[in-house]
């Protein structure tokens, strides 16, 4: 899902909703459902950030995720259409390696990393998720931590 931005024309973002999970709630009047939407926005160039959005309607939730992902921005070192060098980041169970590849080679990677490299406009990468865990939300805060650790 890609668009730009109302309030300010001249900077479009790009963004990516990742994952909506479904959670129900058992009370006892019956059952409440309510949706979250991890969010990736970035500005293509430099800057990303993410966000979770909970409502109880799934577009509240992604509208919420884009909101409070262009808040919590960051800004992201690139060499030329890659990173600098190798990047080890971790979360939980997740560790994700993030190696500079060479011009023309693409994004190799998974959906949700590929998903942050396209917001921040890397178009060459090499990952792998070392550890046996692929949720969504762990992989997104390992790879950001991963880039946080990245030297100019």
């Amino acid at each position: 899902m890609e668009s730009s931005s109302r309030g300010n024309p001249e900077q479009p973002f790009i963004e990516k909703v990742l994952f909506i999970n479904r959670v129900t709630k058992v009370t006892k009047g019956g059952k409440n459902m309510a949706f979250s939407a991890l969010v990736v926005v970035g500005d293509g160039t430099s800057k990303a950030g993410f966000a979770i959005g909970k409502a109880n309607e799934v577009a509240d939730a992604i509208r919420k995720g884009i909101k409070r992902a262009k808040k919590a921005m960051v800004p992201i070192k690139r060499k030329d259409t890659s990173i600098a060098h190798e990047l080890y980041g971790r979360y939980g169970a997740v560790q994700v390696f993030l190696k500079p590849a060479a011009k023309g080679t693409g994004v190799i990677a998974s959906s949700c990393v590929r998903a942050i490299c396209e917001c921040v406009g890397i178009h060459d990468i090499l990952t792998k998720i070392l550890r046996k865990s692929t949720n969504p939300v762990n992989v997104v805060k390992a790879t950001f931590d991963a880039f946080k650790s990245l030297k100019g």
